[in-house]
This record gives C-alpha cells, structure tokens and sequence, in this order.
C-alpha cells in the first residue's frame, strides 16, 4: 500500500472508531438512561448516520482543501502564518484533498455494507456492556464492603463521618423543611378554599 491508501485507511479508522463510539452511547442513554429496550436495527440505522457524518465532514475537507490549493498555486511568496498557504504546499494540499475524497468514498461503501455495519455497531454493545459491567462493579466493590476489607477505613473513617454531619444531614434536614413548608402550604390552600365553598 502507497502513503495515500495508508492515510486512508487510517482516516477510516479513526472515523469508525468515532462512529462506534457514538453508537456505544446511544446504547447507554437509550436503554439506561431512557428504559427503551434493545433495538438492534435501530442502533445499525445510528451506525450508519455516524457514517453519514462523517463522510460529509471528509468531503467538506476535501472541498476545502481543494479551495486551498487552488488559491495557493499562484502565490509565489512567503507566507504569513501557518494556514497561508502558497505554491510549494499545492502538492501536498491536493494529496490531502484525495486522501478526504478516500476516506469519504469508503465510508459510504461501509454505510451500504450490511455486514460492515452490523459489525460497528455489535462492538458498540459490547463497549456499552462493557462499561456498564464496569460501572457496576466497581459500585459493588465499594458500596459491599466491609470495614474489615478496607485497609483505610479508620483513616478515612472521621472524614465520612464529619461528611455525613456537614453535608448529608444538613441537606437531609433542608429537604425535610421545605417538604413541610410545602406541605403547610398546600393545607393552608386546601383550607382556603373549603372556607371559600361554603
């Protein structure tokens, strides 16, 4: 493979890499955050829209790229900054125009691939599963132990408890009053309107 098909390969991987995560946390937010339940086309048809995306941002590159180089090749002197660019940066310009064009061209034929498509986004689920497995074990491993298992529980044992003075039942006995408060006024409404009906 020559340096182009390397760089394209290269921006569709990072570009598949970015899909995949986009889909993982569709997952997560559509059957965690949101209850749904697990719709594997769906998340094939988010798949392809991450595609979709992100063949567009290639083939807006390449435009832009394709505009620069064309603006460089009759500027003959030197630049004033680092996005200026003049005759001598054409060659590479136009190679980082196909490598766009590429990387967008291969991007579509994976949004047309079936296959392809169920792959990214099978390794979403297993990316989402991952780090929910993750999530819960770690919340398990902290909330199920004991004070036996943890080998700071004495050190840090005077910092939980002037946390739970100072913050947890300071915001206990805040939300406490203001349910009451609520709930007197709501009784004091109540009141009020009987009074009125009679």
């Amino acid at each position: 493979m020559g340096r182009t098909a390397d760089a394209i390969a290269e921006g569709v991987a990072i570009a598949t890499a970015a899909a995949r995560l986009a889909v993982k946390n569709h997952i997560l937010v559509g059957t965690i955050a949101e209850g749904g339940s697990f719709d594997r086309e769906k998340y094939i048809d988010d798949t392809r829209e991450a595609l979709r995306a992100m063949a567009e941002e290639s083939e807006e590159a390449e435009k832009t790229l394709a505009a620069l180089w064309k603006r460089a090749r009759s500027r003959h002197s030197d630049p004033q900054g680092t996005h200026d660019y003049r005759d001598r940066d054409v060659r590479n310009l136009k190679k980082r125009a196909k490598q766009a064009r590429g990387v967008a061209a291969r991007l579509r034929e994976i949004m047309d691939d079936r296959e392809a498509l169920g792959v990214i986004e099978e390794e979403a689920r297993e990316a989402a599963w991952a780090d929910v497995r993750h999530n819960l074990d770690r919340r398990l491993r902290v909330e199920g132990m004991r004070p036996d298992q943890d080998p700071d529980y004495e050190q840090m044992r005077e910092a939980r408890m002037q946390a739970l003075r100072l913050v947890d039942l300071q915001a206990l006995s805040s939300s406490q009053k203001a349910k009451a408060k609520s709930r007197k006024k709501l009784a004091k409404a109540a009141a009020k309107a009987e009074a009125k009906g009679r």
